[in-house]
């Protein structure tokens, strides 16, 4: 049997082989990108250097924000009023003597139910009154020239505790 019959069997395959890669046209990643128009680059050109990737640029940090100040005590409106107040102190609480003249220089402020007083008493410093509960009726927290105690710390909404703790006495 001759052996031409091989021959011929390989130069269809061969064929078949050929037609099926160049039908597949240019790689996807040798291809232009479709935003990019404009004259091919012909086969024999050198190929331009890439630029560098750009790195990503992440956004910069939100300034940082400022706390809001804590709601401020206000005005009372006369409930409750200075005298009431200093009648609390000589009554039932027992911190002022009925002789001494006292005056209101600030207050009574009133923040969630708390109220915040000073009080001028002749002869004597400047006294911090923080009561709470009802206005018509408040009930003695504390009373000094310091009144930045534990109760008021914890339990004193922001407005009273900014008051007694980082105010100065009559402010």
């Amino acid at each position: 049997m001759p052996r031409t019959a091989p021959r011929r069997r390989s130069a269809p395959v061969t064929l078949l082989a050929l037609l099926a890669l160049t039908a597949c046209g240019t790689p996807p990643e040798l291809r232009e990108p479709a935003a990019t128009a404009g004259p091919r680059a012909s086969a024999s050109a050198t190929p331009t250097p890439s630029a560098p990737p750009t790195p990503p640029v992440t956004p910069a940090a939100p300034p940082p924000t400022t706390r809001t100040p804590d709601p401020a005590a206000t005005p009372c409106r006369g409930k409750p009023s200075g005298d009431r107040i200093v009648a609390l102190l000589r009554g039932s609480a027992g911190v002022l003597p009925r002789d001494v003249k006292v005056t209101v220089r600030t207050g009574p402020l009133c923040a969630e139910g708390w109220h915040y007083t000073v009080l001028a008493v002749t002869g004597h410093e400047e006294l911090q009154v923080v009561t709470r509960g009802p206005t018509g009726a408040p009930t003695l927290v504390t009373a000094g020239t310091d009144v930045c105690g534990v109760e008021v710390r914890a339990a004193g909404p922001p407005g009273i505790r900014t008051l007694a703790c980082d105010g100065a006495p009559g402010a």
